[in-house]
């Protein structure tokens, strides 16, 4: 089984109403216009379809983040790039960024509830999530922990129906390795120095990847490529930044020696 993981892409743009000017979109529009439209490079994310699409995995994961500020303008800059990798035959998972949830205006939540529907292609919507899927002989837990947030941080949160609902999950009889897919790493090594930046609610999620309930957690959110796993790949990965550091993962599972294996692709 061979995955091929990407994220934060963080395409953008200048505000596209005014009432962009007062709410937190601007915090993403001067975000981009000062510092990321020099940092990441989209041609990149176009080079990640491009190996996808002759690599031919039995899956392709973006955990997120394809824009900078939620707007429906910055969805349609990723979705030309997007579109040979969701009309191939490639299975492929999404779950939203906290920049593609910036903002509760109804055209910025269309644009992500529609860009969710698009990329799985009719298989779930975003108010579906969470769910779960089977590829391979693995199992994945879709979950969101991207929601708007106040105006200086980025946090993301795991409700309390959410972590019931994973605890729920990992109850049932495990008949194959667990994948937990979602934008936030579960794993916070510095909480308070990253406090601004930080997913709360995840300890029930910590416990069950502790007894190996859950055995992997695909996230992105921070933007250099890591891996904290044990010797049988056990743990978390992040993909860091494509369009960034040029990076994503490629994730193999053997299912006669039980191991995950995984090398960083760099674009």
């Amino acid at each position: 089984m061979k995955i091929l993981h990407f994220s934060d892409p963080h395409a953008g743009g200048p505000a596209e109403d005014w009432m962009a000017y007062i709410d937190k979109r601007w915090v993403g529009v001067f975000n981009y216009r000062f510092r990321r439209q020099f940092r990441h490079d989209l041609t990149k994310l176009a080079r990640a379809v491009e190996y996808i699409l002759d690599a031919k995995p039995d899956l392709a994961v973006c955990t997120g983040d394809l824009t900078s500020s939620g707007q429906p303008g910055e969805f349609e800059k990723v979705r030309p790039i997007l579109a040979p990798l969701r009309d191939s035959k490639i299975p492929l998972l999404y779950l939203p960024g906290n920049h593609d949830c910036y903002v509760k205006r109804p055209k910025c939540v269309a644009a992500v509830r529609e860009m969710t529907e698009y990329l799985s292609r009719g298989d779930y919507r975003f108010t579906d999530l969470p769910l779960t899927r089977v590829y391979g002989g693995l199992e994945f837990l879709l979950l969101n922990t991207s929601r708007p947030s106040n105006l200086l941080c980025s946090w993301g949160f795991v409700s309390r129906q959410d972590s019931a609902w994973v605890e729920k999950v990992c109850s049932e009889p495990k008949t194959m390795p667990r994948i937990l897919v979602s934008h936030y790493p579960m794993i916070e090594e510095h909480p308070l120095l990253r406090t601004r930046h930080r997913l709360f609610g995840q300890k029930k999620i910590l416990e069950l990847m502790k007894s190996r309930e859950i055995d992997l957690s695909l996230c992105g959110h921070v933007h250099k490529p890591y891996l904290k796993v044990d010797p049988t790949g056990r743990g978390e990965c992040c993909a860091g930044s494509v369009t960034r550091n040029g990076s994503m993962v490629e994730i193999d599972y053997s299912p006669e020696s039980r191991n995950f294996t995984f090398h960083t692709i760099n674009l």
